[in-house]
This record gives structure tokens, C-alpha cells and sequence, in this order.
């Protein structure tokens, strides 16, 4: 798979964690779904750790799109950092079904894995 379908992956990865963390803090009230949103809803166990692996995400992001665009315009390993950036898809997959879990060992380890994908791709810059 192309290092540019996997960056395009992760970004639909990241609109679904966004949708997931939205409509968990207003299940049954399409109202307040399609409406302006000016209270915040009391969020449940589950929305609100949906909330803080979606913000997870939104950290590692700028570090995945800057590693995935160095590799792109400068040429690097692309095979290399392909896989690499294919094991933070994967990562970040697995990390939001392990947050919502509240399996903290399980969530870090998957974390970790990111995290060691990323380092990955930069190592192929050099």
C-alpha cells in the first residue's frame, strides 16, 4: 500500500474519531446532534474517553502528516516508512477500542506501537 493511501487512511481514521466523539455525547437527541451546540452534554464514561483518544490522536497527527510529507517531497525510504506509517495506522486502530475498554496496559502498549512506527519513519530520513 502507498505511503499516500495510508496518509489518506489515517485522516479517515481521524474524521471517524471525530464523528465517534461527537455523537457519543448526544446518542438520542438528534436535536442537539444537528443543532448549534451551545451546552456541552454531560459526557458519559465511554464519550468522554472517546474525547481523550480522539485529542491522543489529534497530538500524534501533526508528527505523522510532517514525517509522511518529509518522506514524500524528500524521498526517503518509502517502502520503509510506508510499513512503518501502515504499523501507525494499525496502531491508532487499535488504540481507540483499547481506550474505550479502559484496559490502561493494553492502551499504552498500542500507544507505544505508534509511537515506535513514527520513530520508524524518521529513521528512514536519514
Amino acid at each position: 500500500m502507498s505511503l499516500t493511501l495510508i496518509v489518506l487512511l489515517v485522516l479517515v481514521l481521524y474524521v471517524f474519531q471525530i464523528f465517534l466523539q461527537e455523537v457519543s455525547g448526544h446518542w438520542t437527541n438528534l436535536g442537539a446532534i444537528v443543532g448549534n451546540r451551545d451546552t456541552a452534554p454531560d459526557l458519559s464514561q465511554v464519550a468522554a474517553r472517546l474525547n481523550r483518544a480522539k485529542n491522543n490522536m489529534l497530538e500524534a497527527l501533526p508528527l505523522f502528516l510532517g514525517l509522511s510529507m518529509l518522506v514524500l517531497v524528500r524521498g526517503g525510504d518509502t517502502t520503509m516508512a510506508s510499513w512503518a506509517a501502515m504499523g501507525f495506522l494499525v496502531a491508532r486502530m487499535l488504540y481507540v477500542p483499547a481506550y474505550v475498554s479502559g484496559l490502561p496496559w493494553l492502551r499504552s502498549i498500542i500507544w507505544f506501537a505508534g509511537m515506535v512506527s513514527l520513530f520508524v519513519m524518521a529513521l528512514t530520513l536519514l
